[in-house]
């Protein structure tokens, strides 16, 4: 599976963005789906993740209630909305697909077999 990862941009805190993660070779729905990011300085910090068959996502607590991961199957694609963005949630998003995934290891990034370049989101005060 080839993941792109694409919509990053500068926004004012309060904003919107909605990032997009299109596969290429395989169905993205056959395979878990998460959303992992890194600020300058930090380590990699998991923020989403979905196990489609079963329809359960994992969020973490620091965008639950602002950010929601969904799909479109016709477009092979897997999308973030982050809502009431803060300063804190810039850094480079990136998207990853693994297959066989239990609920309780959607937020390790070892989790992961595929994974596409990042996208930059800053957020600016």
């Amino acid at each position: 599976v080839q993941l792109q990862a694409s919509g990053g941009g500068l926004v004012q805190a309060g904003g919107s963005l909605r990032l997009s993660c299109v596969a290429s070779g395989r169905t993205l729905s056959d395979y878990a789906t998460g959303w992992f990011r890194q600020a300058p300085g930090k380590e990699r910090e998991f923020v989403v993740g979905i196990r489609w068959s079963a329809g359960s996502a994992r969020y973490a607590d620091s965008v639950r209630g602002r950010f929601t991961i969904s799909r479109d199957r016709a477009k092979n694609t897997v999308y973030l909305q982050m809502n009431s963005l803060k300063p804190e949630d810039t850094a480079i998003y990136s998207c990853a697909a693994g297959s066989r995934i239990i609920f309780s290891s959607l937020g390790l990034a070892s989790s992961y077999d595929y994974w596409g370049q990042g996208t930059l989101v800053t957020v600016s005060s």
